[in-house]
């Protein structure tokens, strides 16, 4: 996404204790994003953050979500100089809703992992702008794009303080060290796989499973009690008395 701009964000906090004045930069900022690219950017958004917080549904350590403003300098509140990646995830914090990202009201923690869905009139900056600021700036270890439209797909691994470029496997897919799953494209989306290489499912599809697992056991169980009825159809033809086998 942009930088974005925020005319009604508050300069300063200012208290007046005795002698001297303290200067406290406000940390209850409201996320300040420019809209999404299109109805692609925000399902594949929403389909990443759903599949991760199931995949860690009992950890508590953990904040991840996706368009929302990373406030990691004072000065910008003044610049209006704001980034918000598509995607990210902080690691070792407390799991609850936030407005914002503050940095300096949360212990001054970066992402651990970043991915920004590319667009043709965001993908300059995201492969430039960004891709600098989060390897100088933030240092981010894990740093990915993603074209939800062309496909692109590509990560990047902070090594010596340098972004390196990580090799696929087989499959295409890249291994985060950080998550701890691969990610991959699958069915024109990007996707997380486990270490086993099983896809991380949704809801809807968990949903789906179970009912075609329940289907599969209601036709076993039929063709099970059809082939007993047969069973004793045949002995009755040959005249045995069924009702004592039972």
């Amino acid at each position: 996404m942009t930088a974005a701009k925020n005319p009604e964000i508050p300069t300063e906090l200012t208290i007046h204790p005795e002698a001297e004045d303290i200067i406290i930069p406000p940390s209850d900022l409201w996320s300040d994003e420019p809209p999404l690219e299109s109805d692609l950017h925000r399902d594949q958004i929403e389909l990443l953050l759903a599949c991760l917080k199931w995949w860690w549904r009992n950890r508590t350590d953990f904040y991840a979500t996706g368009n929302l403003t990373i406030y990691f300098s004072p000065e910008q509140i003044t610049t209006r100089d704001f980034r918000g990646p598509d995607f990210f995830v902080v690691k070792d914090c407390e799991n609850r809703p936030r407005k914002s990202w503050v940095l300096w009201a949360e212990q001054g923690k970066y992402p651990n992992v970043i991915i920004e869905l590319l667009s043709n009139s965001t993908a300059k900056v995201d492969k430039g702008l960004k891709f600098e600021l989060y390897q100088e700036t933030f240092r981010t270890p894990e740093y990915f794009w993603f074209h939800p439209n062309t496909l692109e797909f590509k990560g990047f691994r902070l090594v010596g303080g340098k972004y390196q470029p990580l090799e696929a496997n087989p499959d295409g897919w890249l291994w985060s060290q950080q998550l701890e799953l691969f990610l991959g494209v699958y069915e024109s989306k990007l996707r997380f796989f486990n270490a086993d290489k099983q896809l991380v499912a949704t809801p809807e599809e968990r949903a789906q499973a179970a009912e075609r697992e329940a289907e599969a056991e209601r036709q076993q169980r039929e063709l099970a009690q059809q082939e007993v009825e047969e069973l004793k159809a045949r002995l009755k033809g040959l005249g045995v008395d069924t009702e004592q086998l039972e």
